[in-house]
């Protein structure tokens, strides 16, 4: 018996050596950890608990008989974050590259397909080359076993991409799939297609960090959430994330115990929103001085920047944030931050996680780049999202509510639970000087009408009381007592109930 453990004792010495001793430390010579490395840190001491160590390729063709790794390039399990579980692949990128077979395709297949069943998230530990050329067709049936377990994971269980290596071809549509997608800086990237074939067919010359770097994907084109500077900030930042979320869409939003005083006056918010209706403010500062503890995790805040999304707490709850940024195009909607809301406000409805949003908004971004590009089909799945989204909504309109946008902006109109406003919102179909222009066009030649006209306007619809009278607003609450008035709001919505009518599944304006 003893040397039947020994055996497997050295068995599993040698699957943790992955691809060997010289393939460890070139990974570390270029600033990344390996995937058991990453594991460890990820996951609570000692709770890793791993699956299929000694699976190997089938291949026989072109040599690969005679090169066989335990483990096949990926690392797949399960362990806890913080006492809860997780289950996780980690690509290891010293067998093969990481490139994906059909028995590394099998392995992450089964920890997804248990993760469903237990009602747990998955994290992909993302680093590798793509599908293996040698195994041809085999590995791009793997590749769609994968997205095929992605689209029936959604919604039902979170799912984390953290891109830590290469991630090109095929092999990007998984990650792109899952809720979110951190990248690593300078070590990461993503892209469909390579800069050298980029190069021979559409003589583009770019390098792979231009094409699909962690900096493109998290500003421009907005394909991830966020990106760190190396390995060891993204697994604990990443741990820090998962903090927030529930683990499933059966569960409640975690909670934890709040030292921050629910009913916490912040006398600073009273003089937040400036005198003169032009100038900006900083949205960050009313949701750090409202969440507990000032504890906000932002996504995307390089991208579409006129927008904020992100997690906080509120009396210990999680709860998802959406606000307008006066700070970047007035707040204004454009087509990206529309998208970027949207997708964020259909995750928290997914998950039973409360939406919380501030209001500053004079309306959609207007241009004809914007109508080209489509802002009406762009601007309506923020539009869809908020009406669809069952979760307990609580909006806060701090200035502008112009046009459309006010609709747009988790109004009363479209199911919202609570609408409070500021003293100094603006409720309007536009801003006062454009309406009496468009109103009064007879008095145009005349400036001090013009301006006798702006100023009804202005006192007849630009502040809460006329929406408040029609009850499109509960309550015009003291800047100041924001945290008190939206934690008991969502208090007494805990336990809402609504249901959207029955169907097969909705058609939003993709």
């Amino acid at each position: 018996m003893q040397d039947v453990l020994a055996k497997l004792d050295a068995m599993r010495n040698g699957a943790r050596m992955g691809g060997g001793q010289r393939r460890i430390n070139a990974q570390h010579a270029k600033g990344k950890l390996t995937a058991r490395e990453r594991i460890e840190l990820l996951l609570d001491e000692g709770s890793f608990e791993e699956w299929d160590m000694f699976v190997e390729h089938r291949c026989t063709d072109f040599g690969m008989d005679d090169n066989r790794i335990p483990g096949d390039g990926v690392v797949t399990g399960h362990g806890t974050i913080n006492g809860r579980a997780v289950f996780l692949f980690s690509q290891d990128f010293t067998v093969f590259g990481g490139s994906l077979s059909e028995a590394h395709a099998e392995k992450i297949c089964k920890v997804m397909d248990q993760a469903i069943k237990v009602g747990a998230p998955v994290i992909g530990l993302n680093d590798s080359g793509g599908a293996r050329i040698q195994e041809g067709v085999a590995s791009l049936g793997g590749y769609a076993d994968v997205f095929l377990r992605n689209v029936l994971a959604s919604g039902r269980v979170p799912q984390i991409s953290l891109i830590m290596g290469p991630c090109a071809g095929g092999a990007v549509y998984s990650p792109a799939m899952t809720d979110f997608i951190f990248m690593v800086r300078d070590t990461s990237y993503m892209f469909v297609t390579g800069p050298d074939v980029l190069r021979t067919v559409t003589h583009e010359v770019v390098t792979a960090e231009e094409l699909g770097g962690a900096q493109t994907h998290s500003t421009r084109s907005g394909v991830a959430d966020l990106a760190f500077d190396h390995d060891v900030e993204a697994l604990l930042q990443l741990r820090r994330f998962m903090d927030f979320l529930p683990f499933s869409q059966r569960e409640k939003p975690p909670e934890r115990r709040c030292t921050d005083p629910v009913n916490r006056y912040d006398y600073s918010l009273d003089t937040l929103v400036p005198p003169n209706p032009n100038k900006p403010y900083d949205m960050k500062e009313l949701i750090h001085k409202v969440v507990d503890e000032g504890d906000f995790f932002e996504l995307k805040p390089d991208h579409a920047k006129n927008i904020i999304v992100g997690f906080g707490r509120m009396n210990g709850s999680t709860v998802g944030i959406v606000a307008n940024q006066p700070m970047v195009l007035a707040g204004c909607l454009d087509i990206d931050s529309s998208v970027k809301a949207a997708r964020f406000v259909r995750f928290c409805d997914c998950f039973n996680i409360p939406i919380v949003t501030f209001v500053d908004v004079p309306g959609f971004l207007p241009g004809t780049a914007q109508e080209y590009g489509g802002i009406i089909k762009h601007g309506a799945k923020l539009l869809f999202a908020f009406a669809e989204a069952t979760v307990p909504k609580v909006t806060v309109i701090t200035r502008k509510a112009y046009g459309g946008a006010y609709d747009v902006m988790s109004s009363k109109h479209l199911r919202g639970d609570v609408n409070f406003a500021w003293p100094s919102a603006e409720i309007a179909v536009m801003g006062p000087k454009g309406a009496v222009e468009i109103i009064f066009r007879g008095d145009s030649s005349d400036p001090a009408k013009i301006e006798q006209r702006t100023e009804e306007y202005r006192q007849k619809f630009a502040n809460p009381f006329v929406a408040g009278s029609r009850g499109y607003i509960d309550d015009v609450i003291f800047p100041s007592g924001t945290r008190k008035r939206v934690c008991r709001a969502l208090a007494m919505l805990r336990n809402k109930q609504l249901e959207n009518p029955p169907k097969k599944h909705d058609n939003i304006p993709l």
